[in-house]
């Protein structure tokens, strides 16, 4: 399967581009995961990171999750993979850990994201507040954060996957 991927339209207003970007970021790294063995997913990119594809994808899981549910609509289910003792665990992956759970739980979450965000105005304010300032966020905001996290791990996500199995490009 290859996930279909199109930047957004040049003359799109501004809510379908930032929602274009973001699901444009989404399906890359879904991308770079393609064609992978759950063993070469769960294969960090350089001792001693524990740095994997798999687990940027439970990690953006947990962005989504926090973003959307915790900030933006004030609904906070807790977290999927990481603890107080392990604030990285969705980075520390045993033989267990499949792909088609991770990605699963990463498609429940955008889908969430989607349907949360749906309720908002660009300029909306977040229920939830921001931990370190106790602010609300626009979704503008959000959304804008979103994209950079995204492009950032799938720089990542480049590297991992050609250290890999030698592909690269988009």
């Amino acid at each position: 399967m290859t996930t279909q991927r199109s930047e957004p339209a040049q003359n799109a207003d501004e809510r379908s581009m930032l929602e274009g970007w973001l699901d444009y970021h989404r399906q890359t790294l879904a991308r770079k995961c393609e064609g992978l063995t759950d063993a070469q997913l769960r294969t960090a990119s350089v001792e001693p990171s524990a740095l994997t594809l798999m687990g940027l994808v439970r990690h953006m899981a947990e962005v989504e999750r926090g973003w959307f549910r915790k900030v933006l609509a004030d609904d906070d289910p807790g977290p999927l993979y990481h603890t107080e003792e392990d604030r990285d665990g969705e980075f520390h992956l045993t033989e267990a850990d499949t792909w088609a759970r991770a990605h699963a739980t990463w498609q429940a979450e955008i889908e969430i994201a989607r349907r949360h965000a749906a309720g908002f105005a660009l300029d909306d304010l977040s229920k939830g507040r921001s931990r370190f300032t106790e602010e609300p966020f626009s979704l503008r905001w959000i959304y804008t954060h979103m994209i950079e996290e995204y492009a950032r791990h799938n720089g990542h996500a480049d590297l991992i996957r050609e250290r890999i199995d030698g592909a690269t490009g988009d």
